[in-house]
């Protein structure tokens, strides 16, 4: 991390199939070694595979999954007089959608389906339902947070 200035953020180009920064951005974080064609296709048959289940919008419940997900508040530790402390701070924007897409792709691949779209597909489904484990991520940073209140007043 530079200490001179800020890194700037980089513009996304949207994916070619939905037009949405989104999914790219999902589709780079789902990528491995560099096979972003393969990640793209996993992920656009996943959307598929989510809307035929469902007979709803594929992309809807993609973009559903990742709202129920995005978390408000986590916890950092701060070290303060010899002491560490779980301090609870507000997740800016861009750090909720990075954290929602990493706990969905993480917790896909814990899962026991036949193939990755499946797995995913079965993730979104679940997390547009406020179900399943990236959910229970959420949920147990939320409570985190929620149980060291006491020290949000060294936050800064």
């Amino acid at each position: 991390m530079s200490r001179r200035r800020k890194a700037q953020k980089r513009e996304m180009v949207p994916d070619p199939k939905y037009k949405s920064v989104l999914v790219t951005q999902f589709i780079n974080n789902l990528c491995k070694r560099g096979k972003k064609r393969l990640a793209e296709g996993v992920l656009y048959d996943a959307i598929h595979i989510v809307g035929q289940k469902t007979s709803q919008d594929g992309l809807g419940i993609f973009r559903k999954a990742i709202d129920n997900v995005k978390p408000t508040l986590e916890v950092k530790s701060r070290r303060i007089g010899g002491a560490n402390y779980q301090v609870p701070i507000e997740v800016s924007q861009s750090r909720q959608t990075a954290l929602a897409i990493r706990w969905l792709v993480q917790y896909a691949k814990a899962r026991s389906e036949k193939s990755m779209a499946e797995k995913l597909a079965a993730e979104f489904a679940q997390a547009s339902k406020n179900e399943g484990g990236a959910v229970r991520k959420k949920i147990d940073t939320h409570k985190m947070a929620d149980a060291n209140k006491a020290f949000a007043h060294f936050r800064w």
